[in-house]
């Protein structure tokens, strides 16, 4: 578990955050991304709101808590307003009623940078070709920058041991071996928003590109395997209550599935384009014809891109220049 000291260095950081700039915030005002810096070291500081509290002794209290309400109009019954809520606590007693969600990256790159700000999209077609002679050799680049060693160092049971909610013995299983560990962005006590990484120990596997037909009863056994673990940890949960899909692309190439709540509100992150259902790329590898090594590299794949994104500035706009075949039919 993390110790006391590392908890309250890691929570001095927040007032520490001067703020500089707003890179994006959401359609619905939920979320906001901010550039600053803490101690002179360039920081982003991402703020969302956090579910409401269901706990009679925050709710009873909550309407007659509310402050600085303004009207922002009348119609016949209706009425809206402005307000600051959530009740002030008394004799300096921590907070358990949060109204955000926190995360900060510091020292943060130019990579987290564009990722977090407001962009512009494209839509893409990703050809076996392109995939093959372009699209590999990124992913082989951005593997050997070392942008995995925090997986591995998961994996390995270096860091973040007190996050992880279910691991198999590393080694034990061979290529069955996985753990689960929660999404950051969950708040860890909202089920219905519930949001878990299942993350693979073999290391062949970049992402759903190497799924081949050989891979079937494997990706079979590991979904079962995900699901029975999430059941198991959170009780509460049926098991048709649960979706599993992979992301493509990938925030990072080890290949990783997502596990959530069939209630968890849509959101960029299960977008058509982003997100692919487990179940279909199982269908698809099923009907695919060919030996056992016909896999997922032998397809065209469309998905959306931002422009700020390095395989936007990279590969496609170069090919859309070029005349290259980037956009789909």
């Amino acid at each position: 578990m993390a110790s006391e000291e590392s908890k309250r260095r890691a929570e001095a950081l927040i007032p520490k955050f001067q703020f500089e700039r707003v890179l994006n915030q959401d359609d619905a005002g939920r979320r906001i991304n901010l550039y600053g810096r803490v101690d002179s070291q360039p920081a982003l500081l991402i703020l969302e709101r956090a579910p409401f509290p269901d706990a009679e002794e925050y709710l009873s209290v909550l309407p007659t808590s509310l402050r600085s309400i303004t009207n922002l109009g009348n119609n016949d019954i209706y009425s809206w307003f402005l307000a600051s809520g959530g009740p002030i606590l008394k004799d300096n007693e921590n907070d358990k009623f949060a109204d955000f969600k926190i995360s900060m990256i510091c020292p943060c790159t130019e990579q987290h940078i564009k990722k977090h700000s407001r962009q512009g999209f494209r839509f893409v077609t990703e050809t076996p070709e392109i995939y093959r002679e372009k699209v590999r050799p990124f992913m082989q680049m951005n593997r050997e920058e070392g942008r995995l060693n925090w997986v591995f160092n998961i994996i390995e049971g270096r860091k973040e041991v007190e996050d992880v909610i279910y691991r198999t013995p590393l080694g034990r299983d061979g290529d069955e071996g996985f753990l689960m560990l929660p999404n950051l962005h969950w708040d860890r006590k909202t089920i219905e928003a519930l949001h878990l990484l299942g993350i693979v120990e073999r290391r062949d596997i970049w992402s759903l590109r190497d799924l081949k037909k050989k891979h079937i009863p494997w990706l079979r056994h590991m979904k079962a395997k995900l699901i029975d673990a999430t059941v198991k940890t959170y009780p509460q949960i049926d098991t048709d209550q649960l979706k599993l899909f992979c992301h493509y692309h990938p925030t990072y190439y080890h290949f990783h599935i997502h596990v959530v709540h069939v209630m968890l509100e849509a959101n960029s992150t299960q977008s058509i384009g982003k997100a692919i259902g487990l179940d279909g790329i199982i269908e698809q590898l099923e009907s695919m014809s060919g030996d056992d090594e016909t896999g997922m590299d032998s397809i065209s794949l469309s998905y959306t891109l931002g422009e700020a994104s390095d395989l936007w500035t990279e590969i496609f706009e170069p090919l859309k220049n070029s005349g290259g075949a980037s956009q789909p039919q």
